[in-house]
């Protein structure tokens, strides 16, 4: 989907088309993540998963990244038409490596007890973490959606603005796989959650309120990735291997379902507020929200029959 969705924006420059090919592509592009996200999780579950996941969504930030430095320069030199067969070609590399290269584990041995479908708590508690991924995001988001705005704001260049606020992408290129790796070496990822969330937030109050932008931005790329291993590992906790898929999805179609809103939230508060800060502190909120229901998540598998219980 994909693929096709891209192929459908190459093909025609109507407006239609872009809208029905971005719809496809984006469709695609979910159901990839949940896929991906339990091929992870089927390889790691019950090892180093936070690491695992972190390393995984780190493509994230580093696609956006990369894109950003790329096709930029692609349209300039070759137009729109050759950034989109750029973009085909980077999807069919993509599909090429899942199709010959990966190969799934090795089924494991069944396990007394485990069931095959989704148990009510089971369904709360990934509920409930989708929810922690998305605020999350949505505290990243805020960073480099409005983050050059309010810089702009300020007597910045756009082009200063956009490239300072990329160096929070660029080092969280760093610390999403380093926040994983610590989440598994020390046991404490809730603590590794906790901690980062509060630092992200206090860092994003910080950035409208001081002139010390540079050395702000480069504490935010450094801590803002910490939590993200452990976070989209959570669902792991609680899904077996037969629920995986059904589970995922559930997370995903929580995180998908209210990204969108609250981004939609942080530009209204941004024009209605009269600033772009106000978006940052609503990013801000949103990440101190998160340590409050990862409490409810532990309450909620507070003694979950789970066969294997990954430690993080």
């Amino acid at each position: 989907m994909m693929l096709a969705g891209e192929i459908l924006m190459t093909a025609s420059a109507s407006w239609s088309m872009q809208i029905a090919g971005r719809l496809i592509a984006g469709t695609g592009g979910i159901l990839l993540s949940v896929l991906m996200t339990k091929m992870v999780a089927d390889w790691f579950t019950g090892r180093e998963i936070a690491t695992a996941m972190a390393i995984f969504v780190n493509s994230w930030p580093a696609g956006i990244a990369i894109a950003l430095m790329l096709l930029p320069a692609i349209g300039e030199t070759f137009g729109l038409y050759a950034v989109n067969l750029a973009v085909a070609g980077l999807i069919l590399i993509g599909l090429g490596l899942i199709a010959f290269v990966y190969r799934a584990p090795d089924a494991p041995v069944s396990v007394e007890g485990e069931r095959g479908s989704l148990t009510t708590k089971t369904i709360y508690a990934v509920i409930v973490a989708g929810s922690i991924w998305c605020l999350y995001n949505i505290g990243f988001a805020m960073i480099f959606s409005f983050g050059p705005s309010m810089l702009v704001e300020r007597g910045w260049s756009s082009t200063a603005a956009g490239s300072t606020i990329s160096i929070v992408l660029w080092l969280a290129v760093l610390s999403v796989p380093f926040g994983g790796f610590l989440a598994d070496q020390t046991k404490r990822g809730d603590a590794v959650v906790i901690t980062g969330c509060i630092a992200f937030a206090l860092l994003a109050l910080l950035l409208s309120r001081s002139d010390a932008v540079l050395p702000i931005v480069v504490a935010l790329g450094i801590v803002c990735g910490l939590p993200a291993g452990a976070i989209i590992s959570l669902s792991a906790l609680v899904l077996e291997r037969k629920t995986r898929s059904i589970g995922m999805g559930i997370f995903y179609t929580v995180f998908y379902a209210w990204s969108p809103v609250g981004v939609a939230i942080g530009g209204k508060l941004s024009t209605s507020m009269g600033g772009a800060s106000a978006a940052l502190d609503f990013g801000a909120a949103m990440l101190l929200v998160c340590p409050v229901i990862l409490w409810l998540f532990r309450r909620i598998i507070t003694g979950h029959n789970r066969p294997v219980v990954p430690s993080t």
